[in-house]
């Protein structure tokens, strides 16, 4: 059985809660576009519901600390179907005995969930360094972003804080929304049109005119810090994928 989400925490959430009303613990949680039709396969539309979320929520902070049920929130947001359905299945597991030990590296699916967590750990990490803002003409300072996982929600709070006094937006094309922050919150916007996704790869701003002569400076700034004759390519690419690159200035 396919259980059909919306792709947001709370839909993901209201999964379990059918699941245990349902009695269909072998439900597979994906999204519309996830799925897979063929003639074997069944589906079920689950609508979100707070309430049901809420209870999800409610029950696992009887059974596990804060930072446990975080650990469930971060590997939703490795974006994986995959690893959806592992998270799933360890969540029935969870309600079903009334408990579970989250440390316990031997159950294999416990490992594969914190090996996850720990991969968007690190493109959380990376997202913080490299994002390179571009001022426009209004005063908006704007990011294009294209994590593998989506871990925007992990670092909006990061860039509230450290640029409290700029209004600025950072926006994941990939999933094709974004934050921005107009002085006083935070707000979540997306690209498109009734319904109708735009290509984000089209938005054009106009630059404020000495955005491109800070941009210069930079760049003259990088160079002249590099030191070719210690060049090494391979350890760069470690600690800065090539995925990036588009999005840096100094590339």
């Amino acid at each position: 059985m396919n259980y059909i989400f919306d792709g947001s925490y709370p839909g993901y959430l209201c999964c379990i809660f059918e699941a245990f009303e349902r009695k269909e613990f072998d439900a597979i949680p994906l999204t519309a576009i996830h799925i897979e039709h063929n003639i074997f396969s069944t589906e079920r539309e689950i609508i979100s519901d707070t309430n049901k979320s809420n209870r999800i929520l409610q029950g696992m902070e009887k059974i596990l600390s804060r930072n446990d049920i975080t650990i469930f929130y971060h590997n939703f947001l490795s974006d994986s179907p995959s690893e959806w359905l592992n998270g799933f299945k360890i969540m029935i597991d969870l309600f079903k005995f009334g408990k579970i030990d989250l440390r316990n590296f031997g159950n294999s699916n416990i490992l594969r969930m914190h090996q996850t967590i720990k991969k968007v750990s690190r493109e959380r990490h990376r997202m913080k360094a490299f994002i390179r803002f571009v001022k426009s003409d209004d005063e908006l300072y704007t990011a294009i972003i294209e994590p593998d996982f989506n871990v925007l929600p992990l670092i909006t709070q990061f860039f509230k804080n450290r640029y409290a006094d700029q209004r600025w937006l950072i926006f994941d094309v990939r999933r094709n929304y974004g934050y921005h922050y107009n002085l006083k919150e935070l707000i979540e916007v997306s690209n498109g049109s009734e319904g109708q996704v735009q290509n984000p790869y089209d938005l054009e701003i106009d630059i404020d005119p000495k955005e491109l002569e800070y941009q210069h400076l930079w760049k003259t700034y990088f160079n002249s810090t590099n030191i070719e004759a210690r060049k090494n390519l391979k350890l760069h690419l470690r600690h800065v994928p090539k995925r990036y690159w588009k999005y840096l200035v100094e590339k």
